[in-house]
């Protein structure tokens, strides 16, 4: 990779980097035509669409049963680090279950309760690699939350990963789909004769899925536009090259369309993390895919003036990843708000965050930090306020609630409140 300087980025270069969209847009007219199809024909669509994308024929959509099997089958010392990534998810995912709570506001009994969603579908992502540990994002924070149940797509295939629908068994699905893309997007918003409609659509997936959940949003609620991988390496002189560029390349070998940046303020230091990519890249599995993320428009390496504007850049990238490896991380974290998921020092890879530490790994991406967190257990709640006053409490807010209740020239609205003291 060729380093760049921030500081000579044309307006064009710098909309490529801040204004990314991992190709969501070129996707939408395709991802809107799956969807009508789908709403029209059901499981004869879902089974061509199989054909057509994933290149198999499916018999049985409804894949349950396999995804039990798998989990009962599955390599005893693999499963057991499934569960212990499970255990790890779950744990952090118990910290966050709100309270319902209620207290006095100058005698009024306010307060919030919160209730799980009641159906929900998580998409699994497949594809060009297996990922079981994205179906233990995804359904874990759904179960600690309490829904009741937790519908989960995944992409077909001539023989499905066992790993993945062992995780999603273990993970606590009540039902599983073999059926991907926007194809299944579609299905759980909406209902096939196999798939039963969802409340929620929630995971990450490849462009067509991202256009999808932005399709139906409306019609069914989504977590967010979760698109292709993203990552950003904040560093300074002290870090070690060969660390920040194995998690440029980890990340890039997710997608083609992932973007994967490492921003620094030594000279020095970038052109070896430059060089460290190229090197790390060289003999990967994947690395046709690495590489080609490599050389997108939306990735590279990037050299600041100063530290402060390497912070003002990461700030405005707002990545799903950011890595910040420095003396002082906790100083430089203090000076940024949109991150999706913040890793701190130079033994904090984001594949920690990926697979075992405990925090989810489906976040925001193309910016989205700047106005939204990562998946939680949140995600699967909605909140209701309650109130309750008595009579004193009622007259001590009965003269501003009739004022601006007339200013609105809503009558009956004061009246309602009148009413109570007419005995007066």
């Amino acid at each position: 990779m060729n380093v760049q300087c921030i500081s000579e980025l044309t307006p064009d270069e710098r909309r490529v980097l801040f204004k990314r969209s991992g190709g969501v847009t070129d996707a939408k007219d395709t991802a809107r035509e799956i969807i009508g199809r789908v709403r029209e024909e059901g499981d004869v669509a879902l089974r061509d669409y199989a054909r057509e994308f994933d290149g198999c024929e499916v018999g049985n959509i409804d894949i349950t049963a396999d995804a039990a099997r798998a989990s009962e089958e599955l390599d005893a010392d693999l499963r057991a680090h499934i569960e212990t990534a499970a255990a790890n998810i779950r744990a952090f995912h118990e910290a966050q279950v709100p309270d319902d709570w209620r207290q006095s506001f100058g005698g009024r009994e306010l307060g919030r309760r919160f209730r799980p969603i009641k159906r929900v579908g998580v998409y699994a992502p497949g594809g060009t690699a297996s990922y079981p540990s994205s179906a233990l994002m995804g359904i874990i924070p759904a179960a600690v939350a309490g829904v009741e149940h937790i519908a989960v797509a995944t992409p077909p295939a001539e023989t499905l990963d066992p790993v993945t629908l062992a995780a999603i068994h273990i993970a606590g699905a009540d039902a599983v789909y073999q059926v991907g893309g926007a194809q299944a997007v579609a299905a759980l918003a909406y209902g096939t004769e196999t798939v039963s409609s969802v409340e929620k659509i929630t995971g990450p997936g490849n462009r067509f899925v991202t256009a999808a959940k932005a399709d139906v949003r409306g019609d069914v609620d989504i977590d967010f536009l979760a698109g292709p991988s993203e990552i950003l390496v904040l560093a300074d002189s002290t870090a070690n090259p060969a660390f920040v560029a194995a998690d440029v390349v980890a990340q890039a070998e997710h997608d083609p369309n992932a973007s994967v940046v490492a921003v620094t303020d030594s000279e020095a230091l970038a052109e070896s993390i430059a060089e460290s990519i190229d090197a790390q890249a060289s003999g990967r599995e994947r690395e046709d895919i690495i590489r080609e993320t490599l050389s997108s428009d939306a990735s590279g390496v990037f050299l600041a003036r100063s530290i402060s504007e390497a912070v003002l850049f990461a700030e405005e990238y707002a990545p799903e990843h950011l890595s910040i490896q420095a003396d002082d991380d906790e100083a430089l974290l203090e000076r940024i708000d949109s991150a999706g998921s913040v890793f701190l020092g130079p033994y904090t890879p984001v594949a920690a965050g990926d697979y075992a530490s405990g925090t989810n790994h489906v976040l925001p991406t193309n910016g989205g930090a700047r106005v939204t967190g990562g998946l939680s257990v949140e995600t699967f709640l909605r909140s209701s306020t309650v109130q309750r006053l008595d009579r004193e409490s009622l007259s001590n807010i009965r003269d501003t609630i009739t004022a601006l209740a007339t200013a609105e020239g809503l009558e009956a609205h004061a009246v309602s409140v009148e009413r109570r003291f007419s005995e007066e």
